[in-house]
């Protein structure tokens, strides 16, 4: 598939099939998020695949919402702050370095066919006790990985316009 294609066919999956996602296609979306550039090149993170059948429930303490669960698998993202490049002003690249890692996952999902939704908003002490979290390791967000069993809707977005300046801030 085409970037291009392939950026826009990208969107926030809400309902799943059962249908199982294929071992091979999982190593595939790793291998994405592993080869995904970070700051220094110190991949300061752990991704966690979790199977979600017969953990159900204990997932949905983390995030509430059924489709969370619907999907076979559910990946999760961490942050090891401790391992990232930090730049001189103190800004540790950690969260930075997950979402592009977390970007190359939903975009490899997406060529191979599967749905995936970005998962900010859960439970982070819940996600912490239920997956094992160390305290000095952040989760950043998860995303459900599986067949998408609904259509993308028309996506907002701003004009070009407004989000960009050229040569200085406008």
């Amino acid at each position: 598939m085409e970037f291009q294609d392939l950026i826009f066919k990208r969107y926030s999956v809400r309902s799943y099939k059962k249908d199982p996602v294929e071992k091979w296609k999982i190593e595939k979306i790793l291998e994405a998020a592993r080869i995904a550039p970070s700051a220094a090149n110190r991949q300061p993170y752990k991704i966690i695949v979790i199977e979600t059948e017969g953990r159900k429930d204990e997932l949905r303490r983390i995030y509430s919402t059924e489709w969370f669960v619907q999907a076979p698998v559910v990946i999760a993202i961490c942050a090891i702050k401790s391992d990232a490049w930090t730049r001189k002003d103190g800004k540790n690249h950690a969260d930075i370095d997950c979402a592009i890692a977390m970007d190359h996952i939903i975009l490899a999902a997406t060529d191979l066919s599967l749905g995936t939704c970005w998962i900010c908003a859960f439970d982070v002490e819940e996600a912490r006790r239920i997956l094992g979290i160390p305290r000095m390791v952040e989760p950043v967000a998860f995303t459900p990985v599986g067949y998408p069993d609904d259509a993308p809707k028309q996506k907002k977005r701003k004009p070009v316009e407004e989000i960009v300046c050229y040569d200085k801030w406008q």
